[in-house]
Formats: C-alpha cells, structure tokens, sequence
C-alpha cells in the first residue's frame, strides 16, 4: 500500500502536468507572466456650473431646446471619473456629446450614466426599507421627545413599522436615518468614465431637453377709424428644466419640427419676469433650413421656473383692412328648409399685409394677437383676439375679433325643387340688415359642394373656388339689402 507522502508526490506531479498542458514555459522552469489586470484607481471629478466658460441654448416652440455649454476642466490623466453636475432635470439621456474643444487633448469617452435617482423624503424611505432607523415622538407630558427604534418594512402606500414585537403604521413622530445612500443625489447628474490625455481641458457637452419653450403674443392697437395701427411683438420663454442658465447667448426656432415626442409631459407653473421694452428690434432673424432662426442680440438669464417675455418687434403705421363676413354652410343646398337661421352673426375680421411696405416684413412666429382701441375717454378696451399660425413675409394674416352687434344677416330658403337622385334646384334670400348710422360693405361666404350651377342672381357673384362663391354687397346706413340666387345642384 502506497504511503502518503508517495500519493502526495503523485499528486503533485498530477498538477504539474496540467500546468504543461497550458503552459510550456511552466514545463521549462521559465516564469509564467499573467496578464495584469487594469488598475483600480480611477481619478473621481466633479464639474458643477461653476466651470461653465460659455451657454447656448436654442429653444424650440414646441417645448424642448438644445443646451450647448462650453466648461474648463482639470481632469488629470487616465482614467477618470466625472460627475457633470447642474444639467437640466429633463435632458435626454440618448442626446448627450461630450468633446474635447483642445486640439492637443485626447479624451475618451468608456460610460456614459445619467443618475436621476432624487433625494426626497420618499425616495429616502424607501431605500431604508428592512433597514433600522429611529423615531423621535413627542410626549407632552414630560415635554421631550422620546427616542424609539424601527424596522422599516414597508414605504409604498403609508410607512409600515416594527417597532419591538409589533407592526404598526401611521405611527406619529419624526424619523432620523443615519445617513444618505450612495446611490441618490440632490440633483439630476451626469456621470462619465473618460479616458483622458490631458491634465487641463476645455469640453463642451450638448443635450436636448424637454421643458424649455417659447411663443409669441402680439398686441395690436387700432386707430380711431380702423384703418392703422401698432403692432408690438413679445417673446415669452418659460423653462421648467430644472436648472438655471446665466448669460447664455439664446437662438429660437420657428416651425414645425418633426420630432417623437415623450409621453407623460405635464405643465408646470412658473414666475414670470418682463424684459426690457427698448423700442427696437432685440432679435435678428435669419431662414435656417425650412424653418425660421431668432437671434437675441444680447445674453440673457434663464433661471428655473421663471417665464420672461422680451419684445421681438415693434411696428407702426401699419395698414389694416377691416371686414364683414356672413358665412353659409354647404349643407343648406342639400334638402329643403324654411327659415336657416334668423338674425345669423356677422363675423368681423381685420387684414394685415406682413410686407415691408407695409412697415412690417419680418416672418410672424406663430401666436395670439390681442387687440385694443382707445374709446372716447382715451382709455384703450379689449376688443378681441385671434391666435395666427406661422406667417412668412409679403402673406396676409386675418383676424377674427368676433361678431358684429348692429349687422345681422338672415337666410331664406325660397325654392327647393328635386331634379332627381343627388339633384336639386333651389332659391336662397339672403337679407343684410346694417344698424349702423354709417353704410357696411358684407362679403357673404357661400360654400357648395359637388357641381353647381348658378341659375340666376340680383347681384353679381364670384367664384372663389370649385366649392365657394362670394357675393360683396353695400348695405346703407340703418337700412338692408336683399341677395336673391337660384342655384342648380348635383352631388353625388
């Protein structure tokens, strides 16, 4: 029977071959080099707007912008950790560059984090659950507080307890953890692991973040016979991003950018602080692709949760065209009817030229027009407000203020005969009563569908399109005018 130092030696040899197998340098009495493996230690940084050399931001009209900020950094070399603080709370994580602006600094990028993991009293909570921490309640007898330990066991939907032998919730007093967990901070973070070349360098980081949007208002004064006006444009930005930016050099964007938006965006409310009115132009405007670009000539500030309005043009002089309106429907010439609609509102609308002729010129981002008018004491009233939808240069943009009080019109169907399936002949009064001690002109909208044929009319009419046609008639001071037409319709 083999002794145990044999069955040892044996054993060892046993070893030996299977190092051979893997390694001949083992078999040779050579020293074997293992690969070693990467260093630990990782240089930690943090970067917080401290650093920021410079600030961009475009904003989009559709609530969301694009942060360009330019920051100097002393990073060290080899790899690095950075955590890139006082971002937007609503970045897009999908979105972010980061780059070096130094020619002669290489920088690496091996992880990209974005921890949002926020400190709140829930959040802290939570993290502490199947963990101990202490309860101070106060006793009212002895005027101190009393301290007691917890096992938190759960957080969602009310704190449940163990305190001694018992499970409770709703236990009233104040809770103290020992400390905060690593893994939640006070603010939205970028997280980088770099592999950095230079000690000192200049990076600029880029994201797109929600939250960041602008529009436009316009206020219009008439004179006193409608027929000019001043028109004064503001910009108001809002930022609900989640951090401030102090003199940045602000771009926005007019149009209609195609873009897949986020679910679940809600709207926040925000202090508001008004920008200088100068009475010049603050923005100068440039085309940028098929959109229209802003430039605001000057920095400015945007701190979170703040509106500020900024004037974008001031114009005045401005021609306007002022119109009545009495609109049909294209229904009516389908079936027979009595009386359509007696005393039926007239809409008022005023035209404006946006050409330089005109004193304006410069392309309108879309928005809401309010308009005012001084009344015979001096004081300017609200008389109404329209929104305007994007409006190039040398395009008209139309207003509706409302309707008319002392102009009211009054369709009658006269006639209607059936010349078959889908066929008709039919005869329409249309009746304009102006109360006015001064005459009105009325442009009276009649859109048809389907083949048409105007039989005959007292007044002349145009055809605007294949669907509408168009009587404008004069109606004299506290008097009437009647339109009589005879129609030939078919539809299908």
């Amino acid at each position: 029977m083999p002794s145990g130092y044999t069955i040892m030696n044996a054993l060892l040899k046993s070893i030996l071959l299977a190092l051979c197998v893997v390694s001949t340098a083992a078999c040779n009495g050579q020293p074997v080099e293992h690969p070693q493996p990467p260093s630990g230690e990782v240089n930690a940084h943090s970067s917080s707007a401290a650093q920021r050399e410079s600030v961009a931001i475009t904003v989009y009209n559709q609530n969301f912008g694009l942060v360009r900020e330019v920051r100097k950094l002393s990073l060290g070399t080899g790899p690095v950790s950075l955590e890139y603080r006082d971002v937007s709370a609503r970045v897009q994580p999908e979105t972010v560059v980061i780059k070096t602006l130094d020619a002669s600094g290489g920088l690496r990028v091996l992880e990209q984090n974005y921890r949002y993991d926020i400190l709140t009293p829930e959040k802290l909570l939570e993290k502490y659950v199947g963990k101990k921490v202490k309860i101070y309640r106060f006793n009212e007898t002895t005027g101190k507080d009393e301290l007691h330990e917890a096992e938190v066991l759960a957080a969602e939907q009310g704190t449940v307890l163990k305190i001694g032998n018992e499970i409770t919730y709703g236990f009233p007093g104040r809770l103290a953890f020992p400390k905060v967990p690593a893994n939640l901070i006070a603010k939205p973070t970028l997280v980088w692991l770099l592999e950095s070349k230079a000690a000192e360098q200049r990076v600029e980081v880029s994201y797109l973040t929600q939250r960041l949007n602008w529009k436009a208002d316009y206020v219009l004064v008439l004179n006193q016979d409608d027929t000019k006006g001043g028109l004064t444009g503001w910009v108001t930005l809002t930022n609900n991003s989640g951090t401030s930016y102090q003199g940045a050099q602000l771009k926005l964007v007019a149009g209609d950018v195609q873009r897949i938006r986020p679910r679940g965006v809600r709207t926040l409310t925000a202090q508001t602080s008004y920008g200088e009115s100068s009475g010049r132009r603050q923005f100068k405007q440039e085309s940028f692709f098929e959109y229209h670009l802003y430039t605001l000539e000057r920095p400015t500030d945007m701190l979170d949760k703040e509106q500020k309005q900024v004037t974008l043009l001031e114009g005045h002089g401005i021609g306007i065209g002022k119109k009545l309106i009495f609109y049909g429907a294209r229904h009516y010439f389908r079936r027979r009817y009595g009386r359509v609609q007696s005393n039926q509102k007239v809409g008022v609308y005023l035209d404006i030229v946006n050409s330089e002729s005109n004193k304006l010129g410069m392309p309108l981002p879309a928005g809401i027009v309010r308009v005012y008018k001084a009344d015979k004491s001096g004081a300017k009233q609200f008389i109404g407000e329209d929104r305007i939808d994007h409006t190039p240069r040398d395009e008209r943009i139309r207003i509706k203020m409302g309707e008319a009080f002392d102009v009211v019109g009054e369709r009658k169907q006269m006639d209607w005969d059936s010349l078959g399936r889908c066929n008709s002949e039919s005869e329409w009064q249309i009746e304009l009563r102006n109360h006015k001690d001064e005459a009105v002109k009325i442009e009276t909208i009649e859109p048809i569908g389907g083949d048409w044929e105007i039989v005959s009319s007292t007044h002349p009419h145009t055809k605007k399109d294949a669907h509408t046609f168009t009587f404008d008639v004069d109606v004299p001071a506290r008097g009437k005018t009647k339109i009589v037409y005879r129609v030939r319709l078919r539809w299908c």
